[in-house]
């Protein structure tokens, strides 16, 4: 599993630092919107200081020397009020816009980094835990976009101005204000390491939460026949409590990170008052200056008391930043060919050339070597567990061997290393269709046109009639998701309908036809023949294998036996009567 599986899977693991940093690159793909928000945010904050600067000087120039407000500084007052109405909707406009538009990218680069290291990063995933990476930790980074990094930037820049400005009326100001403003802006990270498990704890909880719903909804047929839905009931509730303990935790912990930027803002205070009232004593501050140099330095406070509470729960969201960043930069299992060479016209063989192959326990494939020459249909035979179906994965290029080469061998010509050949040329060449190939929710024509969105009704219609599909309902029929609606039987049809829609040159059917019975697999067995095209077929029936042109059994990590039916059958002892003799007919 990958680093971000793992963040999934345990509430232990505390990313690294940089996790949020790593988010920051996001933006530069929107940077005339983020300088925008950041003016805006800027803005907004330096019409609220200027405001109650003046209001102040304002009050003290009244009350002190009792003389009413000209018209200038009224006007003034009203304008700043506005600024300040006006920035407050515009920066929360443009922050929410340039969040979202962020984060419509980021789905979608999660999504490629899923598809780029798919199967491998995929398989033995739970349903919940790939949804909680796509979806709920992408959307907890709202907050980060939304309401930190402008918002960071404005309140720095409002403080150091403002504290230029606090130095040339009197010294002293800064010296109360600044070494407050300090402690407020490093207290997020005095617990940065707690915040983040915390918050790491609960979105694993949520993604664990999450993958029980999706499993128990999937599962209610088999829930309730069993009796076992009470049972789950607790199971879930368990999870919500869990669910629950974490975000008080994550809660608490916050309430007195509050307390603490509260007392601070106190002490800031209490300091600015002491440094004003010497400052008065002494003559340096006269008349309605005290006034509004005393709210001038404990206004600045404000952004920055904020924007330690944006970046205590931005630090909480390092768990889910992570995983984001674990997605989108996913390495390629299968990385596209820098140069790639075209396949030529007509019909393709198969070569797997001393191919080794594991998934990390030892290997799989040990030096296999099978040829497959083109138009011929080859069943490949073994136990299970023997590597077949990593042959059919191998040649659909969802990984790359070890050592050794998968190969399409045309009529004329030197064979091709698939890893030379173009994504979507290897899709048009080669058709894998497994056991429990899914549907989407969709109609009948749309999951079959998945991989041929281009073919038109005719050639719809006769690849339905071909594999009986045409039986099941009508093209424009709802197949309900996943198939729900549909027994394993039609979804079989369905899904080798989908695959021969490409008009492929390679078809490798695994497991394909096991959910029909005898006679709707030899019919589609009739129905699949066609000239020219190269069929693997991995089957246990005996039916399957007795009507392929040539046998190959895999055992151990290699072919251990290879011909006919009439060939194999008559030698006793033979590896295919060992394979057939674990399998009922």
């Amino acid at each position: 599993m990958s680093s971000a599986t793992d963040l999934a899977a345990t509430g232990a693991d505390v990313p690294a630092r940089g996790s949020l940093r790593a988010m920051l690159p996001a933006l530069a793909e929107h940077r005339a919107m983020t300088a925008r928000t950041c003016a805006a945010a800027l803005l907004e904050q330096g019409s609220l200081v200027a405001l109650l600067t003046l209001a102040a000087h304002t009050v003290g120039t009244a009350v002190v020397e009792g003389r009413a407000p000209s018209a200038a500084t009224v006007t003034a007052l009203v304008a700043l009020v506005l600024v300040r109405a006006l920035m407050t909707w515009r920066e929360m406009d443009l922050s929410h816009d340039l969040a979202y538009r962020v984060l419509a990218a980021l789905r979608v680069r999660v999504f490629d980094g899923l598809a780029r290291s798919a199967p491998a990063r995929v398989a033995g995933r739970r349903s919940g835990d790939l949804a909680a990476t796509a979806m709920a930790d992408v959307e907890a980074l709202e907050f980060f976009y939304a309401h930190t990094t402008a918002q960071l930037l404005a309140s720095g820049a409002v403080l150091t101005g403002s504290t230029a400005v606090l130095a040339t009326v009197e010294p002293w100001l800064p010296a109360a204000v600044l070494p407050v403003a300090a402690l407020l802006a490093v207290a997020p990270f005095a617990d940065a390491r707690g915040r983040t498990a915390r918050g790491s704890r609960t979105r694993t909880a949520v993604a664990r939460l999450s993958a029980d719903t999706v499993e128990t909804v999937d599962g209610l047929r088999e829930l309730l026949a069993f009796g076992a839905l009470a049972e789950r009931r607790r199971r879930l509730a368990e999870r919500g409590r869990q669910v629950g303990d974490a975000q008080r935790a994550e809660a608490a912990r916050e309430a007195v990170a509050a307390a603490v930027r509260d007392l601070l803002v106190v002490v800031a205070v209490l300091g600015v008052v002491t440094a004003a009232a010497q400052s008065v004593t002494a003559g340096r501050l006269h008349g309605a200056w005290a006034p509004a140099a005393m709210t001038l330095a404990l206004s600045v406070l404000g952004p920055v008391a904020e924007s330690a509470r944006a970046l205590s729960r931005a630090v909480e969201l390092r768990a889910a930043a992570a995983r984001v960043d674990a997605a989108v930069k996913a390495p390629a299992l299968a990385p596209p060919p820098a140069a790639p060479r075209p396949l030529p016209p007509g019909p393709l063989g198969v070569r797997l050339h001393r191919v080794r192959f594991g998934y990390g326990n030892g290997p799989v494939l040990d030096g296999i070597e099978l040829t497959v020459p083109a138009g011929q249909t080859l069943a490949l035979v073994g136990a299970s567990g023997a590597g077949k179906s990593t042959c059919a994965h191998l040649l659909a290029r969802f990984w790359d061997p070890s050592e050794g080469a998968v190969q399409l061998i045309p009529a004329d010509g030197e064979p091709v290393d698939v890893r030379n050949v173009s994504d979507t040329e290897l899709r048009r060449a080669v058709a894998v269709v497994g056991q429990d190939t899914p549907l989407f929710h969709g109609t009948l024509a749309e999951n079959l046109r998945l991989a041929a969105p281009e073919a038109d009704d005719g050639l719809l219609t006769a690849t339905a009639r071909l594999c009986g599909v045409d039986r099941i309902a009508p093209m424009d029929t709802p197949v309900g998701e996943r198939g729900s609606t549909l027994s394993g039987g039609q979804r079989a049809r369905i899904a080798l309908a989908r695959a021969l829609l490409v008009r492929p040159r390679v078809l490798v059917l695994d497991e394909s036809t096991a959910h029909l019975d005898n006679a709707g697999d030899a019919q589609l067995a009739t129905a699949l023949r066609e000239e020219g095209r190269t069929t693997i077929v991995i089957a246990h029936r005996r039916a399957t294998i007795r009507r392929a042109d040539r046998i190959a059994v895999l055992e151990a990590g290699r072919i251990t036996e290879e011909g006919t039916w009439e060939e194999l059958t008559g030698r006793p002892g033979s590896a295919l009567d060992r394979s057939l003799a674990r399998t009922p007919s």
